[in-house]
């Protein structure tokens, strides 16, 4: 059960539900969040590649700390252009987002 296949398998679920997530929503948190879940999976990648196949134990986490650092900032600056957004247009959708493009 503890198998490098489980891990990737997981990860690969995590990504998918994310992908799919990105390419249904018109809510732009709710897109937010799916880009969120396709970090995870990627962090998942890194730390089961880390634990079953790389002979230094610090690359994996690193990347993984990296990866987390950029999901920070990625929600912290898109919550902050979907807060903007809405004081703008009183709305978080992406096809009113759209009409601004000049």
């Amino acid at each position: 059960m503890n198998s490098l296949s489980t891990y990737l398998i997981l990860a690969a679920m995590l990504f998918c539900l994310g992908l799919l997530g990105v390419l249904q929503r018109r809510n732009l948190i709710g897109m937010l969040i799916a880009i969120e879940l396709m970090l995870g999976g990627a962090s998942i990648n890194f730390m089961a590649f880390n634990r079953f196949l790389a002979p230094e134990p610090a690359v994996g986490q690193i990347i993984t700390l990296f990866v987390m650092g950029i999901a920070a900032a990625e929600a912290a600056i898109g919550l902050s252009i979907i807060l903007a957004l809405f004081r703008q247009m009183r709305s978080i959708n992406v096809e009113r987002a759209q009409r601004l493009s000049g």
